[in-house]
């Protein structure tokens, strides 16, 4: 599969997750996390270029994409990961608050969702 294949993937995924969320289904909403998780694993097999890949969903116009996108890419893309977090994290409801989550596990070094 092609990486924009799997960047869309991820995007689509992403977004699917945030949907079921706000219909209270925790089932769909798991499948998509499961999607996601599994679409990230195929980025990161091609290393950092399928990382780098990730990071065109810095400028996607869904926050909820950027913010996913910026959490996975913390460690492999920091300034940039960080810039787009620390924007989202001014707002208020889930998705700000996963920002300031993905921040907050950054800063005291518990962050872990693409080890080295």
């Amino acid at each position: 599969m092609k990486l924009e294949e799997l960047v869309e993937q991820f995007a689509q995924h992403v977004q699917a997750e945030t949907e079921a969320g706000l219909r209270a289904d925790a089932k769909a909403a798991n499948r998509h996390v499961d999607a996601y998780l599994a679409v990230f694993d195929a980025l990161r097999a091609r290393g950092n270029t399928g990382r780098d890949a990730l990071a065109a969903l810095f400028k996607h116009p869904r926050m909820d994409v950027r913010v996913a996108a910026a959490a996975f890419l913390l460690r492999h893309r920091t300034e940039e990961a960080k810039a787009v977090l620390e924007e989202a994290a001014k707002g208020k409801g889930m998705v700000p608050f996963e920002a300031q989550q993905a921040l907050k596990r950054w800063e005291e070094g518990t962050w872990a969702l693409d080890p080295a």
